[in-house]
């Protein structure tokens, strides 16, 4: 089981009394502690007690020396990279959410070597043991009750502190011990009011998103209605525009035929006006014979042919007038 990071739980860590406490680091700390780790890798050759020295000197560095122990910051260690192995490579069948942990993002950054250079160079050296927690204090039970937090402590067991001999030191590290296990479930209520927060948030979040699709699928759909009407509204103005198509290539198909009509009627007219005119100038013949062969020849013939002139002349001019008349109807027509 994986311990969270709060201030002084339990570390059932190999090689590390399983009543130990470890110290809870803020998220700040965190980012320097994870720095500080993948800046000064070369620290950690894999030689006897370079492991031990580096992380003592990153402790140093950050000042919690007197809090954790080497182990305990090589246990962190691996718990971060473990925790980010998990969720970078889950098993099959199991869904993660990799920005729901805080430091995904940074030890992606540390897993990626973009942290490399983002913190002081530090110089492992063996040093003294008294600068440092240490590994293997002695026990001491200590029964922890506050007057002031008993409601908070309700149901916490008696907890064993892991002290060293002096007793100055002893009694700190007591207060410090069940100032951390209020803290600590402090800090876990707070915790959680900050998820349940956030949960909150994002669904209503959610909510708010989905309330704007459906407002969008409503206006879409709106919109299709609209086109849709567009559309058959187009679509009858096409039928519209085929039947006057089909209307005008009548009426052309009509006027040709009436313009072929006139055509012809056309031609028979210039014939019959060629006839007038062929019949006009035998008339014109006919006349002129007729008034050479007007001169009287015989006096004794005088009241017959007289008639007979008269007559021949009336007969000419009817056809005449005749012929006139129908000229004038053919170039009015």
């Amino acid at each position: 089981m994986e311990f969270q990071d709060h201030d002084y739980t339990n570390n059932g860590s190999d090689r590390v009394n399983p009543m130990e406490f470890t110290y809870k680091m803020s998220s700040k700390e965190i980012e320097d502690f994870v720095k500080l780790r993948v800046t000064n890798k070369n620290l950690f050759s894999g030689r006897r007690n370079t492991s031990l020295w580096a992380w003592r000197a990153i402790l140093k560095h950050m000042g919690l020396q007197h809090m954790m122990t080497h182990r305990q910051a090589s246990k962190k260690w691996e718990n971060l990279k473990k925790r980010y192995k998990g969720l970078v490579n889950p098993p099959d069948g199991v869904k993660v959410f990799p920005e729901a942990w805080p430091y995904f993002r940074l030890m992606d950054d540390a897993m990626q070597g973009r942290l490399e250079g983002s913190a002081p160079i530090l110089k492992a050296h063996p040093s003294d043991n008294g600068d440092y927690l240490p590994s293997k204090p002695k026990k001491r039970k200590v029964s922890m009750v506050m007057n002031s937090n008993a409601d908070l402590l309700v149901g916490v067991p008696e907890i064993e502190v892991s002290l060293n001999g002096d007793e100055e030191l002893e009694e700190e590290q007591v207060a410090v011990a069940a100032a951390a296990v209020v803290a600590a479930q402090r800090d876990g209520s707070q915790e959680i009011d900050r998820m349940l927060r956030e949960v909150d948030q994002e669904r209503d979040m959610m909510d708010s998103e989905r309330q704007v699709m459906e407002r969008e699928k409503q206006v879409m759909e709106r919109e299709r209605l609209v086109l849709n009407r567009e559309r058959a509204v187009l679509d009858r103005e096409i039928a519209a525009l085929d039947r006057d198509r089909a209307s005008l290539e009548r009426e052309r198909a009509m006027i040709e035929r009436e313009k072929a009509v006139l055509e012809r009627e056309k031609a028979l007219v210039a014939k019959d006006r060629d006839a007038v005119s062929r019949e006009r100038l035998n008339l014109e013949r006919d006349k002129t014979r007729l008034e050479r062969l007007s001169v009287p020849k015989e006096r004794t013939e005088g009241e017959t042919e007289d008639d007979s002139q008269v007559s021949d002349s009336d007969i000419m001019d009817r056809r005449e007038r005749f012929l006139s008349l129908f000229e004038k109807l053919i170039e009015n027509f």
